[in-house]
């Protein structure tokens, strides 16, 4: 197994989030979404649930979610203020602004606007990764969530060698401009593997489950 440096927590660099805000995410988000969607088969929310998404960046997610749901109001969280800005002009052109509330804050210090076991569904999507201690994610969703709430988290795992990596790197990135080449092997370096994370939700998240949802993602899901 390739060792794990870890990823500097925050994107704030504006070469940086503007990559990332005009990336075509389209099928990896498409994805994630079609599995939240899945998990509230089994556990819906009410119509006007209260929703966050932790770690955003530009918010697409957040934002498509917003359009498919017009009674949730949902916040969306990241501590990168480039990235915030990118999102608010994502939500104000889908006209979703009144609903989606971009909060600028990092873990664990959640900001004052986030409320203690409110959230009718908390969902995150590549935010693990960049995190110096994971348990912090667990330990946040399970202090913001209300009980029984749902819980989707998908994030990149860590392939077993550097030949799998530069495949995926070649496979998914090969035309990408450089700065989100170089992010996403970063990335792929940084990311926990399955048993990893397992370990992780064994100590603090039990009544989640996690599984490797693609060739290159882990998806995390469950209630509290």
């Amino acid at each position: 197994m390739i060792p794990r440096p870890p990823e500097p927590e925050l994107m704030d660099e504006a070469e940086q989030a503007r990559a990332y805000a005009e990336a075509d995410f389209d099928e990896p988000n498409a994805a994630f979404i079609e599995r939240v969607e899945a998990v509230l088969e089994a556990h819906p929310v009410p119509a006007e649930a209260r929703v966050v998404d932790l770690g955003c960046g530009p918010a697409d997610i957040a934002v498509r979610l917003a359009e498919r749901h017009p009674g949730w109001r949902v916040d969306a969280i990241d501590g990168a203020a480039a990235m915030l800005a990118h999102a608010k002009r994502a939500a104000d052109a889908a006209g979703v602004g009144d609903r989606l509330r971009l909060v600028r804050g990092r873990l664990p210090e959640a900001p004052s606007e986030v409320p203690v076991g409110g959230y009718d569904l908390v969902l995150s999507n590549s935010l693990l990764h960049h995190l110096p201690e994971p348990d912090v994610l667990w330990r946040t969703i399970d202090r913001i969530a209300r009980p029984g709430a749902p819980i989707v988290v998908m994030d990149l795992f860590r392939p077993e060698d550097e030949g799998t990596l530069d495949r995926l790197v070649e496979t998914y990135a090969a035309d990408a401009p450089p700065v989100l080449r170089r992010d996403f092997r970063a990335s792929l370096h940084a990311a926990f593997t399955v048993e990893e994370v397992r370990a992780q939700l064994g100590a603090c998240a039990a009544s989640l489950e996690v599984r490797a949802c693609s060739d290159r993602h882990l998806l995390v899901r469950g209630t509290r």
